[in-house]
């Protein structure tokens, strides 16, 4: 499995591109409407035909598959079972990676020149928040709704964080994420229970704690988006009115901290080597660090007084521009990832634990390596902690880029490792 601790992470005519996207559109209602047997609007009074995008390719096509997310290592085997079984409908998948904050940019300039060269991202919210406020992505649902019914059986938590894609998007995984503190116990025999005795050891301390850059780090956005909880915030919703107790507490924090690495894969590492002694993370940034040996199996996690889980997802997302004939073959390969045999795939060793978005997947559903990853280096409280703790949305888009933004500047200015 390439990298299994990814780091998270021109000018057709602009009329052009601009067409592009009211087509696809278009073509996905026109699809839906004669799937639900709806009048044509054009003269005769008979129904248009949904020929614009077919049910499958006129030939089998080459997607080109970029991942900004860590996605691959929950999703490359369903990659893998649909090409196999489908090879009249997609005949070669390629996939490359960049981080997060790369991807408007990267895909912008694609679309600009004319020469889009990604056909599908697979991407966390932060690159879905980025693309939907620059008006990058397809618009797919509600308007391809007959193509994607599997989309139905989202489990309940899942289904809401679907909502945060805002058309835009198909969710393909899900995890109830944290904020948690992962920590090394021989050097920290007494963990920190709240914010106020984190705050004391960072400063007893100094350099010994740390989380990546929230843009671009599942546990660092999901800390940035918990911290309003866990401190009362008056609007845990409104980054810039509604934050004045995470803004303070964080620049507080920032005191003791020597650098923001830029990704969480380097910030495990740190906590694997003793760098660092306590982390922020995640039950997947926990779990799969200690199947792969990048942090000892022994170090422990713990929660701060008054957390709440801040839900966390990622997408699959169509750059504007892609063709019918495209499009056709990733409705198909959507649909066929949200199966649940497919979905019991993303069980994985834990990297986005549990990972299925789909309900009713259990653990006994995965491949034997994935359940026993599971067992191994799972841990017992998940299951109590799941249950019995308030559960959070990630921030829509808009909120999500600009509490980015405000963390760039208020609080990670002057310590991002160059």
């Amino acid at each position: 499995m390439p990298d299994p601790l990814p780091d998270p992470a021109q000018r057709r005519r602009r009329a052009g591109v601009r067409a592009g996207g009211v087509l696809a559109a278009a073509v996905c209602l026109a699809l839906a409407a004669a799937a639900c047997g709806a009048p044509s609007t054009g003269g005769g009074g008979t129904p248009q035909p949904a020929s614009s995008i077919p049910d499958k390719p006129s030939s089998p096509v080459s997607l080109n598959i970029l991942d900004v997310a860590g996605n691959l290592q929950l999703t490359q085997g369903m990659l893998d079972d649909f090409t196999k079984a489908h090879s009249d409908i997609i005949s070669k998948i390629t996939t490359s990676k960049a981080t997060a904050p790369e991807l408007a940019g990267k895909i912008k300039a694609q679309q600009d020149a004319g020469q889009l060269q990604i056909d599908l991202v697979l991407t966390g919210t932060d690159g879905l928040a980025a693309g939907i406020s620059q008006n990058l992505w397809t618009k797919i649902t509600p308007d391809c709704d007959a193509r994607l019914s599997n989309m139905k059986n989202y489990s309940e938590p899942a289904g809401k964080m679907q909502t945060l894609a805002q058309g835009y998007g198909v969710e393909l995984v899900y995890y109830p994420s944290g904020p948690l503190i992962e920590y090394n116990p021989k050097n920290v025999p007494t963990p920190p229970t709240s914010t106020d005795e984190l705050l004391a050891w960072a400063k007893a301390h100094p350099g010994k704690f740390a989380y990546a850059v929230p843009k671009n780090s599942g546990p660092g956005r999901t800390l940035l988006m918990g911290l309003p909880y866990i401190l009362g915030d008056k609007d845990p919703k409104d980054p810039v009115n509604g934050w004045d107790n995470t803004w303070k507490y964080l620049k507080d924090l920032g005191q003791y901290v020597t650098y923001y690495p830029s990704g969480t894969t380097e910030n495990m590492k740190n906590l694997g080597q003793g760098t660092v002694d306590i982390v922020a993370s995640t039950t997947g940034w926990d779990i799969n660090p200690r199947v792969l040996g990048t942090v000892p199996k022994d170090f422990k996690i713990g929660t701060l007084k008054g957390f709440h889980w801040v839900n966390d997802a990622q997408f699959a997302v169509v750059p504007k521009g892609v063709g019918s004939d495209k499009l056709a073959a990733i409705l198909q390969l959507l649909q066929f990832m949200l199966t649940p045999k497919e979905q019991a795939i993303a069980y994985d060793k834990g990297f986005f634990y549990p990972g299925p978005s789909i309900r009713d997947v259990t653990l006994d559903m995965a491949p034997d390596a994935s359940q026993q990853a599971i067992k191994d280096f799972g841990r017992p409280e998940y299951a109590d902690l799941i249950k019995n703790t308030p559960n959070e949305q990630s921030l829509p888009a808009d909120q999500q880029v600009a509490a980015f933004d405000k963390w760039d500047r208020e609080v990670g200015a002057g310590k991002l490792k160059k």
